[in-house]
């Protein structure tokens, strides 16, 4: 007897992000939470206690800050999760909000950096290019960058005198470039390590009058970081003796660095010296960081979950920071590792196994979206609902994952789908030969890129999958091109080598909708009508063709975009899915 309340209960139990709070009044925090079963944003006042609810829209709120004042949170309003919209801004204690900055129209977000004076630098994408605006409270907004390919905001200076701006103006929006500005527009410097190494910006120094940049890069072939000074031309690359991925942020003073490592899909946190180059470590859990900051005394609060432990706020003081209301959710099994030979290297695998059962199990194939991103050994609600309901699940991280190395992660580039699913298929066959998996009950399932693998799965390996689960998919590629926001179009032409009607054959031998007469799995699509990364047209003509061809076939339509941010509504999506998958393979 499946508990259908257990697994709702790790939906429905309220969640925070990591609280942020304003640089110049550390005790004004802002956070998200799901605490009326839609994310939003709320303040907290850590010197009253007092946590007020900023944002109350039907289909949520997800981007939002604090400026370093701590007068005003400001938050990106799109229509129904479209991403399309404006930000808008609303007193930190409360009141009407307004348009942030009333002469900017709709667009697609390119990234936000606030000054203590009110200035604004606002990075915008449209059907015109990429545009970064400086917007001073009571002017007229001003174009101090514009491009036509992908560009983002990266970093405000402390004292407004820089702006650093990621861009792709070598057309490769995989691998960004940098350029530091003045708010005249005059170019200070650039930095680009050249085709296929990326440079990132992740703040300047938080002091006033500091230069130094920290930037990610990724000479050495995975992910590191650099200081960089753009006026005084110098760059401190930090070469740290640890064998995974490297992330950073300052410490308040800019005397130090908070170090984040990534390595086999968990998270450890260092205190890294810039004076002298000691490397401290921060203790916390073993698990994921799902975000970590330091606080003005020098402690360091950090958002921390496990596959087994639901996600709690902490602090290196001993302290949990912010408790969500209500009930915590129920916790869920222990992940195992699994290393599995592939056609590309070794890769790794996550397995989730239902509690005192033996294999073979009826198994889901739980395939991450992204493609840069990465399954990790955090507190999955959906894989733990899939586990109380008697499957395992399995978690593959395929050739292009973040993670594992820039090789790894660039390596379906010019082969895509096709790439992925070789390793998706060769942990396939390991369960099945382990006896983890029962060959005749699989069910590859995925959100985003990992619905579009699914799609292309089912269709390119018809043998290997029982049942196909695909949620907000890419299923018609070129036609996901056409109506897709510019920024992945970008992506596309970077990850391609080209746009549709420039290499055609490569979209056309990675598209689902190719494939789509070799299916014989019973496949459900979940899809947004308001999604602007896999829109809405591009599946319809994919499930036109199911239904002239007869194939079994279901479709879930939900208003909202790209997923959704109500509770309610995602506890509706995951029944479906299981439910779906549990009667076409004789479970029901």
């Amino acid at each position: 007897m499946v508990d259908d309340e257990r697994w709702k209960a790790r939906f429905r139990a309220a969640r925070i992000s990591l609280p942020r709070w304003a640089r110049d009044a550390p005790n004004r925090s802002i956070y998200r939470s799901n605490a009326t079963g839609t994310w939003e944003i709320y303040t907290w006042d850590r010197g009253t206690g007092e946590q007020r609810q900023t944002t109350d829209r039907p289909n949520g709120t997800w981007m939002g800050t604090v400026d370093p004042t701590g007068e005003w949170v400001w938050w990106f309003a799109d229509t129904d999760g479209d991403e399309f919209g404006v930000w808008r801004r609303v007193p930190f204690g409360g009141g009407e909000d307004a348009p942030a900055v009333p002469g900017l129209e709709p667009s697609y977000p390119a990234g936000l950096s606030l000054g203590a004076s009110g200035l604004a630098v606002v990075g915008r994408t449209g059907e015109d290019g990429n545009t970064v605006h400086l917007c001073r409270p009571g002017a007229a907004p001003e174009v101090l960058y514009h491009h036509a390919e992908d560009a983002h905001v990266a970093a405000l200076s402390r004292d407004e005198s820089l702006v650093a701006i990621g861009h792709s103006e070598h057309g490769d929006s995989r691998h960004m470039a940098l350029r530091v500005v003045r708010p005249d527009g005059s170019a200070v410097a650039d930095l680009w390590d050249g085709p296929g190494k990326g440079v990132y910006g992740m703040g300047f120094a938080p002091v006033n009058g500091d230069t130094r940049l920290l930037v990610g890069h990724e000479r050495r072939g995975r992910d590191e970081i650099l200081v960089w000074d753009p006026v005084a031309g110098t760059e401190r690359e930090i070469v740290l003796d640890l064998p995974g991925e490297i992330g950073a942020g300052w410490y308040p003073d800019g005397s130090a660095l908070l170090i984040s490592h990534n390595h086999e899909a968990r998270d450890e946190l260092y205190r890294y010296d810039l004076a002298d180059g000691s490397l401290a470590r921060v203790e916390t859990p073993r698990g994921v960081i799902g975000g970590a900051d330091v606080r003005p005394d020098g402690t360091v609060e950090f958002s921390w979950s496990s596959a087994a432990e639901p996600p709690v706020i902490r602090s290196t003081s001993g302290a949990v920071v912010l408790t969500p209301p209500g009930p915590a959710a129920p916790p869920s099994v222990p992940v195992e590792d699994a290393w599995v030979d592939g056609p590309g290297g070794r890769i790794h695998a996550l397995v989730s196994k239902p509690e005192g059962g033996e294999g073979p199990f009826p198994a889901v194939f739980d395939v991450h979206g992204g493609p840069t991103a990465q399954d990790d050994d955090s507190f999955a609600p959906a894989a733990a609902a899939w586990v109380d309901h008697g499957f395992a699940v399995v978690r593959v991280n395929y050739r292009g994952s973040t993670g594992y190395g820039s090789q790894w992660r660039d390596a379906i580039e010019g082969r895509v789908g096709r790439t992925e699913l070789e390793d998706i298929k060769a942990v396939r066959d390991w369960a099945v030969a382990t006896g983890l998996a029962d060959p005749d009950r699989l069910v590859l399932t995925g959100g985003s890129w990992g619905g579009f693998l699914t799609l292309l799965g089912i269709g390119t390996q018809p043998d290997d999958w029982s049942v196909g689960v695909a949620s907000v998919p890419v299923a018609d590629y070129v036609a996901a091109y056409e109506d897709e926001m510019e920024g992945l179009q970008a992506f596309d032409r970077s990850l391609f080598g080209g746009s549709p009607e420039e290499v055609p054959d490569r979209y056309r031998e990675s598209s689902p909708i190719t494939y789509v007469e070799k299916v014989r799995a019973p496949v459900l699509i979940l899809a947004g009508e308001n999604d602007p990364r896999c829109p809405i047209r591009q599946i319809d003509n994919y499930l036109a063709r199911l239904g002239e061809l007869g194939l079994p076939h279901e479709t879930y339509r939900y208003d909202a975009g790209h997923g959704s941010l109500v509770v309610e509504e995602r506890i509706t999506q995951m029944s479906a899915e299981m439910d779906f998958a549990r009667k076409h393979l004789g479970m029901s």
